[in-house]
């Protein structure tokens, strides 16, 4: 698809493709399909200048935009592979995944190597790290260059373009997870990379000439490719809540924190709606529906297999069984249960391997789950799995059901209770002005048929985000029951 990109942008020059916004919701043009194909072009060039070949690695730290765009194209022209690089890793992790990856360049944008070097403390603030980049291989700065930055790279080369790399081979690598001594990363091969966005595109159907709004790689080439421009969602609520109303798109992609926060500013929708990277609770969809979308979807995708299944809000709405239902595996997709219940998937999209390690034909999940009429409901991450006397509980069993009215967000987790044993702890955050004595209420009877796995405690507070989808972080949710029942316990010693 990357190479249909390549011709779509080629036959409308001056087509929009990126759209910005303004403070007020004006939609306004970044960058137009030639302009972008330009960019793209002038990146090839300057790489392929540059020694950058099939086979070869490109460490990419660029903002999500028309310039990231522009360097995957020309990477993957090249037949090379880019090496995405999270600036909220941390900077020993980094060091050990590039160590791993061994980049030919590192192309970073002046935000990142700001992050790397003169503005770390202001990056630490925001929880950003880098290494210094030019520990991990040459570096080159693209867009504009600040002081400290890196020599642009250089693309004002004058040279024929290389013809694009047919065939098969590694398209990109991301890492995901890991220790300093053993990182661990996803690689996508150029048919993978191409079947998943191909499943996007089915999946989502974009029309020619009308706008999609969202942010992600997986959004924008099947969008352009099928003669859609794509605007950026704000980063303020209330500015893509102008955004959404002067755009009014054909559909729109939000990460669940990015519609819960829209949600809250009274935002709208037009057209479909697609959620993923964060479960997705059927209230949830149901507010994105009530706030004018004609369609909301939850989207169940893995960095080694995206999209994997997906699921309308009146289907997870109808659902009555225990467990999070996330639909029935998309064309292509084959699913089956393994040891323990895990979750396996398997298809065109999938990763061909993790780096360093042989290919295998199954992606193993982490999530147990269970297939119910051909549909994947999931039961929880097996990591997470709480032992209470001698039951083992998996909270994403339970925590759909304490997802009622009132309720934004809503984990289980274990606190230590000596002896190996754990206490379980709902923490429930409220949706902005919810009554809480009302919310109790409506807790009460899905807590009551909990049975054996009914938490010990129940506390309402705002549960921590982190990573880049910014996912409800359960090690650190955790961690904040724990001192709210030291100090409940301390509080009520106090007063006896």
């Amino acid at each position: 698809m990357l190479d249909a990109l390549a011709g779509a942008l080629r036959r409308h020059p001056g087509r929009p493709a990126v759209l910005g916004t303004t403070r007020s919701g004006a939609v306004r043009t970044r960058v137009t399909c030639g302009d972008l194909a330009d960019l793209a072009d002038r990146f090839t060039a300057a790489l392929h200048a540059r020694g950058v070949a099939r086979g070869g690695t490109v460490g990419v730290a660029v903002r999500p935009g028309p310039r990231a765009l522009a360097v995957m194209l020309a990477v993957h022209r090249l037949g090379a592979r880019a090496a995405v690089l999270d600036p909220g890793a941390g900077p020993d992790v980094l060091r050990a995944r590039l160590a791993l990856a061994r980049p030919d360049i590192v192309l970073a944008d002046a935000a990142a190597q700001a992050v790397a070097g003169w503005a770390r403390p202001l990056a630490r603030r925001a929880r950003l790290a880098l290494p210094d980049l030019a520990e991990l291989g040459p570096v080159a700065t693209v867009g504009p260059r600040l002081p400290g930055c890196a020599p642009a790279l250089d693309t004002g080369v004058r040279t024929a373009l290389p013809p694009p790399v047919d065939g098969d081979g590694d398209a990109v690598i991301v890492f995901t997870s890991g220790t300093t001594s053993r990182p661990r990363a996803v690689v996508h091969t150029r048919s993978s990379l191409a079947a998943g966005m191909a499943a996007v595109a089915e999946l989502v159907r974009p029309e020619a000439g009308r706008p999609v709004l969202g942010g992600t790689f997986f959004v924008l080439v099947p969008s352009l490719a099928s003669g859609a421009p794509v605007a950026l969602p704000a980063r303020s609520a209330r500015v893509l809540s102008r955004q959404l109303r002067r755009l009014a798109p054909q559909a729109t992609y939000l990460t669940p924190p990015q519609t819960r926060r829209l949600l809250a500013e009274g935002g709208r929708f037009t057209g479909r709606v697609w959620t993923g990277s964060a479960p997705a609770s059927a209230g949830l969809l149901t507010r994105v529906k009530r706030a004018g979308a004609t369609e909301a979807w939850g989207v169940y995708a893995l960095t080694e297999l995206f999209p994997a299944a997906a699921v309308e809000q009146a289907d997870k709405a109808g659902f009555t069984g225990e467990g999070d239902l996330v639909g029935a595996p998309l064309p292509g997709v084959a699913a089956r249960t393994g040891a323990l219940g895990e979750l396996l998937l398997s298809g065109p999209a999938a990763r061909d391997r993790y780096l360093g390690e042989e290919p295998g034909p199954w992606v193993a999940t982490g999530d147990r789950a269970r297939l119910d009429g051909g549909r994947i409901v999931l039961e929880g991450r097996r990591k997470d799995m709480i032992l209470r006397g001698a039951e083992n509980i998996y909270p994403g069993l339970y925590e759909p059901a304490l997802h009622v009215p009132g309720v934004e967000l809503a984990l289980l987790v274990g606190v230590p209770a000596g002896d190996g044993d754990e206490r379980l702890v709902a923490v429930v955050q409220p949706d902005a002005g919810a009554d809480r004595d009302t919310l109790r209420a409506a807790l009460a009877g899905p807590l009551e048929r909990m049975g054996s796995a009914r938490p010990d405690a129940v506390l309402f507070a705002d549960i921590p985000l982190s990573g880049r989808s910014l996912k409800p972080d359960r090690a650190a949710t955790a961690q904040l029951a724990a001192r709210r029942l030291t100090a409940r316990s301390l509080a009520a010693r106090s007063r006896r």
